[in-house]
């Protein structure tokens, strides 16, 4: 069987290639299509067994591909329609971007795992306009209006949907009007020791950008006047340092071996953003700190409120702080050893399991109706 599957793009190692590495250890012969990548870091993310190719498309080739990326983003369903995927029998899209617009042969199987689709033209258009400058203010309505009629033509090409939360599946009913089976992005929990003895400080960590809400965190934090560590970089990076008091330490980006022991020493993590899956609350709960999250999106998947967390319902600096004074409270007893194990439930292997069952459920389903038709 030949199989094929495509990203779109790969420049860094995050959660979306950590979901293509894991699927190409189960396909280690497969050809991986991409819009433009950095090939070293794809190599070191790919197991050593693969033998397959990486192709890229016509993207990757334009100027200035690998720092404007997302300048091309008008483009990239055209590039997808070039690549020529007649040889395949599996097509398998890691969705977040345009990835999943490919043509296929009819028989052939195309399985998509969707990240998210496009927040920056459906649900979150009006956010990500708003905060971009003048001329892409102008010049976005008519770039969205495409990219949507494209995104929703694309999502009928693909035989069977997997999201990476209810959240997502629930996004992917309403804009695509399709179901999708629910299975969770791997985590390396097992890269984490929980510890008993936990610092003083509170921990947030990721991106900074608008929706992520650190904003929320630090004023927080001033008024609270407890120790909060921010690590990450982003557009907000500066206006959040404007902010912080004295109490707050903003690091910047940090190595793993530094955010694995800030979350194995942190008091809890603070996670105020409506997130599709999150995987840094997992990673903090195999560390053995309770997550104190929005109530909303992936967190409702993740975080077990009173159990390896607590979920606030309003995105409010008023009630987040409420929450965290429930934790400083002592009003919840929490296990770091509980927290561990269920963190290890995300774990890359139960997720290379169910993708792995459910592919070869959707080629046999496939072969059955094949031959049934003949």
């Amino acid at each position: 069987m030949k199989t094929a599957i495509i990203h779109y793009w790969w420049l860094s190692n995050r959660g979306g290639e950590s979901v293509c590495a894991a699927i190409t250890e189960l396909y280690p012969s497969a050809d991986i299509f991409i819009h433009v990548c950095d090939e070293n870091i794809v190599r070191k993310a790919l197991p050593d067994n693969f033998t397959g190719q990486i192709k890229t498309t016509f993207i990757s080739r334009l100027p200035g591909a690998r720092k404007h990326y997302q300048k091309y983003l008008p483009l990239m369903p055209l590039a997808l329609e070039q690549l020529d995927l007649t040889e395949y029998d599996l097509v398998i899209s890691s969705e977040s971007g345009p990835a999943k617009g490919v043509i296929t042969r009819p028989d052939a199987v195309h399985v998509c795992y969707c990240h998210s689709p496009m927040r920056y033209v459906w649900d979150m258009y009006h956010e990500y306009r708003a905060g971009s400058g003048r001329l892409i203010r102008m010049l976005f309505p008519f770039i969205a209006h495409w990219l949507r009629i494209s995104d929703r033509l694309s999502a009928d090409r693909v035989d069977h949907f997997i999201a990476n939360s209810t959240f997502v599946a629930s996004r992917i009913r309403k804009f695509y009007r399709r179901e999708a089976e629910v299975i969770y992005p791997p985590v390396n929990a097992s890269e984490f020791s929980p510890s008993e003895q936990r610092d003083d400080f509170y921990l947030c960590l990721g991106q900074l950008v608008a929706y992520k809400r650190a904003d929320l965190a630090v004023e927080a934090f001033n008024k609270l006047d407890l120790p909060l560590v921010v690590v990450g970089e982003g557009e907000l990076f500066d206006r959040l340092k404007d902010m912080a008091g004295p109490n707050i330490k903003l690091m910047g980006r940090q190595s793993f071996a530094v955010i694995k022991d800030l979350l194995q020493r942190c008091r809890g993590l603070v996670f105020p953003g409506l997130e599709d899956f999150g995987i840094v609350p997992v990673e903090a709960m195999a560390a053995g700190a309770p997550v104190i999250a929005y109530g909303k999106g992936g967190a409702l998947d993740t975080v077990v409120h009173g159990k390896t967390g607590i979920l606030f319902h309003e995105q409010s600096v008023d009630a987040l702080i409420e929450a965290i004074g429930r934790l400083e409270a002592g009003e919840f007893e929490f296990s770091t050893m509980e927290m561990h194990r269920h963190a290890q439930t995300f774990a890359k292997s139960v997720f290379q399991q169910r993708i792995k069952c459910f592919i070869d459920e959707a080629l046999v389903e496939t072969t059955t109706y094949s031959s049934t038709a003949k």
